[in-house]
């Protein structure tokens, strides 16, 4: 039955019906009211046998993911931008040693400057971490592929993090189907751990590999991963067969079928990129969207055959390597390698900047007449950026310049340099 509630609060309830025995939590904006909502449906006993730990920081949460994992449970935790990056350590524990913990990441920016909105900056500095990353367009798309997460992760014995887009998805009200227990149970094996730490049978894990060993035990992460490419279609078949309704797999294409220009992106931004589509395509300017779900494992071949017959790929990005460019951008140029397309890499909607229908509209008309750049970041104030500049080869200890620009636009009143 369809309700009108949070995106949270619907995350909440999707991992609940999935019978987690351990939740681990430590609040962080904007994935609060995910493990807040838990820890009611637990309080209340809706949630029947599970443990729900608060912890002192984001680090011992997927350090107690990681215990309950190892002893057998399945366990959930929940966390976004520096909340992540405390984890980073741990989270390569957890996949050098194959548990199969799922988490949602609110994806949030990652500071400084200080920054509470949503951009994939944070999820994107754990892309080689050995965690499958999925990214959600919608709520609903969100609330399915924790269901999906679950099962992928113990048949494949990985780590697995559902991205979804900060305050965009997590706080947004609208109809959302929550799948019921009955059907989640039917379609979500109970879980059977491939290790167990018991005290009658002691065993050791994470033991130190030196040269001898190091490069064949990460080759089998590799190969791990590579094997997910099949079976997270594969589980968005089953699923769809058995909710209804499409959710997760590895991408999926939007009016593709004759375009001579692709966008691919990540995320909620999708909705707004195939609203601008439309538009454009009632002017008969062929475009065509891809939304990528699975940003690890890459599907290479899946990609090259989703924009292989385009004239001009471009990929939306909403965070960026400093000092490179495009992140997402680079893996998709590897896929495409050797076909006759332009490229271009566009920086978009950093720390919650909205992405419009205008901004995106003239870029890619832009891109239709051959005067988008290679790499662009979108409506960036150049204005601002100059007065900076100026400032810094006029009087080279001329202050932070967030704090400078944030004067320039009269956020803050401070003292100037």
């Amino acid at each position: 039955m369809r309700r009108q509630i949070e995106g949270a609060r619907g995350v909440a309830e999707s991992v609940a019906a999935c019978r987690p025995q351990v939740v681990c939590a430590y609040p962080i904006t904007p994935q609060t009211h995910i493990v807040e909502g838990l820890g009611v449906l637990v309080g209340t006993g809706a949630l029947a046998g599970c443990e729900f730990v608060n912890v002192e920081s984001e680090f011992a949460a997927m350090s107690v993911a990681i215990g309950a994992s190892a002893a057998g449970a399945r366990a959930y935790t929940a966390t976004a931008s520096q909340g992540l990056l405390f984890m980073s350590e741990a989270l390569y524990n957890a996949s050098g040693l194959g548990l199969p913990v799922v988490m949602t990441v609110a994806n949030r920016a990652i500071g400084a400057p200080i920054n509470i909105w949503n951009d994939h900056s944070d999820a994107m500095s754990q892309r080689d971490s050995g965690w499958i990353q999925l990214y959600a367009e919608t709520s609903q798309e969100a609330i399915d592929l924790h269901v999906q997460a679950f099962r992928l992760a113990e048949e494949m014995s990985v780590p697995v993090m559902v991205c979804m887009d900060g305050f965009v998805l997590t706080h947004a009200f609208e109809p959302l189907e929550v799948p019921s227990q009955e059907d989640v149970d039917a379609f979500l094996p109970p879980f059977t751990p491939r290790q167990v730490l018991d005290p009658a049978e002691p065993v050791s894990i994470g033991a130190m590999v030196g040269p001898e060993a190091f490069t064949e035990v990460r080759y089998l992460a590799f190969h791990r991963q590579r094997e997910a490419l099949g079976r997270i279609p594969e589980i968005a078949a089953d699923f769809a067969a058995a909710f209804g309704r499409d959710s997760g797999g590895l991408l999926h294409t939007y009016r593709c079928e004759d375009a001579q220009t692709i966008v691919l992106a990540m995320g909620s931004v999708l909705g707004t990129l195939k609203d601008t589509v439309d538009a454009l395509r009632d002017e008969g300017i062929p475009i065509g969207v891809v939304g990528l779900t699975s940003f690890r494992p890459f599907p290479m071949a899946a990609v090259r055959a989703a924009v292989g017959g385009a004239r001009t790929l471009i990929v939306l990005e909403r965070a960026f390597s400093v000092g490179v460019g495009g992140i997402v951008s680079a893996d998709v140029h590897m896929a495409v390698a050797g076909l006759d397309q332009r490229h271009h890499t566009v920086i978009a909607g950093l720390g919650g900047r909205p992405v419009t229908r205008v901004s995106l509209r003239r870029m890619l008309l832009d891109a239709e007449a051959g005067r988008l750049e290679p790499l662009t970041f979108l409506d960036l104030d150049r204005d601002l950026i100059d007065r900076e500049l100026a400032r810094v080869r006029a009087r080279p200890r001329s202050g932070p310049a967030a704090e400078n620009i944030l004067r320039d636009v009269g956020v803050v009143g401070a003292r100037p340099h």
